[in-house]
């Protein structure tokens, strides 16, 4: 089983719960990167397509593996992250993240940014 899916994981502007906010810009052109469950161990599918829009970083993904493509088509497994270096940094109330290097994707139970989320299923 396989399941296509469609979400953002990074929304801009907004405080997640370590106390950093990704603004507008920080990801540039992203390249390619896996697809993990909870950062780490071997990719679990494949990231699509991956870019900043107004919204956040949207990402366009296939998972692969049986028992994780069915969480996510029943939607008991719908948030999303992403592992990163910062290249560019604020600090000040909140840790404002203003150039990154994306590392990986992650599918994950919970996200640190509350509202990076898969919004759209295909394959249910």
């Amino acid at each position: 089983m396989s399941v296509r899916f469609a979400g953002y994981a990074a929304v801009f502007d907004r405080v997640d719960r370590g106390g950093d906010v990704v603004r507008v810009g920080a990801f540039g052109a992203p390249g390619a990167v896996p697809l993990l469950w909870q950062h780490g161990g071997a990719p679990v599918g494949v990231i699509e397509s991956l870019a900043e829009d107004a919204r956040g970083l949207r990402v366009i993904g296939r998972v692969d593996d049986a028992r994780l493509a069915g969480l996510v088509s029943a939607g008991a497994v719908d948030g999303l992250s992403f592992g990163y270096r910062v290249r560019g940094a604020r600090a000040g109330r909140v840790r404002e993240l203003t150039a990154l290097e994306l590392v990986e994707v992650s599918l994950v139970a919970q996200p640190m940014q509350p509202l990076a989320r898969v919004h759209a299923v295909d394959g249910k």
